[in-house]
């Protein structure tokens, strides 16, 4: 079982990691490409990039999709071997279902979609 974190604002991907209040936690089973359970949100108190780190190892967490991180936090968390998709632009529901089904990359700008198009 993979568990997944991602800082958000509002509807979208934090876009620094270390300013983020608010979490979505999620279980996904990598083998079949799908969430085992709703996502949860957690609020923290307060932005803290240690403390977030710290959550991150405390809960197992084995990937993270964020916007900008420092790249003291990114190789702590690669250290730690979490998977990290960073520079990530994107609503968190639709980086989450590709982080999920294993096609989310790294750097991927994700834009929204009006109408079934998608608005490029």
């Amino acid at each position: 079982m993979e568990k997944l974190l991602i800082p958000v604002q509002g509807d979208f991907v934090a876009q620094r990691f270390d300013l983020a209040t608010e979490i979505i936690i999620a279980e996904f089973d990598k083998n079949i490409g799908k969430l085992t359970s709703e996502p949860k949100t957690i609020i923290m108190e307060r932005a803290s990039d240690d403390e977030l780190c710290q959550m991150i190892v405390d809960l197992n967490i084995t990937d993270v999709i964020c916007g900008g991180i420092e790249e003291l936090h990114y190789n702590f968390l690669t250290w730690k071997k979490v998977t990290v998709y960073d520079s990530i632009i994107a609503n968190w529901q639709t980086a989450m279902e590709k982080a999920v089904d294993g096609t989310l990359q790294s750097g991927e700008i994700i834009p929204l979609a009006k109408g079934g198009q998608l608005d490029t």
